[in-house]
């Protein structure tokens, strides 16, 4: 497969990309308050278990958008949302983290990345957007809550923000930039789980193929929790899509790029 169709199909579904700059925690306390917006796919049940990595694909129509969608630059009001949908489906499949670096749009492609800037305070994050939402108003994206909080809005609910498309080539060196302030790293993510014994299964199938062996990081929120298999750290664009050539000869294409400690 060659670096183009690799690199679009990480814009397409880079299945917290993400800027994931929060640590993940296991006793992490909720918030009191979120966004009272409520996107179309919220309804599934918490314990749905699915791999992203092999079972979600935008349609190909999508890959004439690529160059229109890069150039996406909007402004209005964002919201948010966390505790009463942490643990559930999204839009592309996987479960839904409030503290990863993600969001719902009801323009850009699943999953593509996007800066975004509080326009009061000029705080800005990147975030991945793997959902469909928010239909409340005249909002125009739904953040995660570790999204909103770090732009400075998940008090007062909403704010007026800036969104300006990405592509990985670009997302990428910005998610390592503000990832090194933290003495952090960015890495790849192949799926999200609410089974371990489902992680396990990813995690093995690379193995068995020869391939370096990702982590599976866990984050628990009440009785709910989440099970992620990376690989990395990423050093370049490149070397992502060279592992991304690999992963997808044995069926992985659904990657996402996340920045998150290595202690969970």
């Amino acid at each position: 497969m060659n670096k183009i169709i690799v690199s679009l199909s990480f814009f397409i579904l880079s299945s917290c990309a993400t800027e994931q700059i929060e640590t993940i925690e296991s006793t992490k306390q909720a918030p009191d308050s979120e966004s009272t917006s409520t996107p179309w796919l919220y309804q599934s049940p918490p314990e749905v278990e699915q791999n992203t990595a092999a079972s979600y694909k935008e349609p190909s129509r999508q890959e004439s958008l690529l160059p229109r969608i890069a150039q996406y630059l909007k402004r209005g009001i964002a919201s948010w949302y966390g505790p009463r949908f942490h643990g559930k489906k999204t839009a592309n499949g996987e479960i839904f983290d409030m503290y990863a670096m993600t969001a719902a749009s009801k323009t850009l492609p699943i999953s593509s990345y996007a800066r975004v800037t509080n326009l009061k305070n000029k705080r800005s994050v990147i975030v991945r957007i793997n959902d469909r939402g928010p239909y409340h108003g005249n909002r125009v994206l739904d953040l995660s809550y570790t999204a909103a909080k770090k732009l400075g809005i998940y008090k007062t609910g909403t704010g007026m923000v800036e969104i300006k498309a990405l592509t990985p080539e670009q997302a990428l060196p910005q998610l390592q930039a503000a990832a090194a302030k933290q003495r952090k790293q960015v890495y790849l993510q192949l799926g999200t789980f609410g089974n371990q014994k489902k992680a396990v299964k990813l995690q093995n199938k690379i193995v068995a193929h020869h391939l370096p062996q990702p982590e599976i990081l866990s984050s628990t929120y009440k009785n709910s929790t989440l099970y992620k298999v990376q690989m990395g750290p990423i050093k370049s664009v490149d070397s992502a899509n060279k592992l991304n050539e690999q992963l997808s000869e044995i069926g992985i294409t659904q990657t996402q790029f996340v920045t998150e400690t290595r202690q969970n």
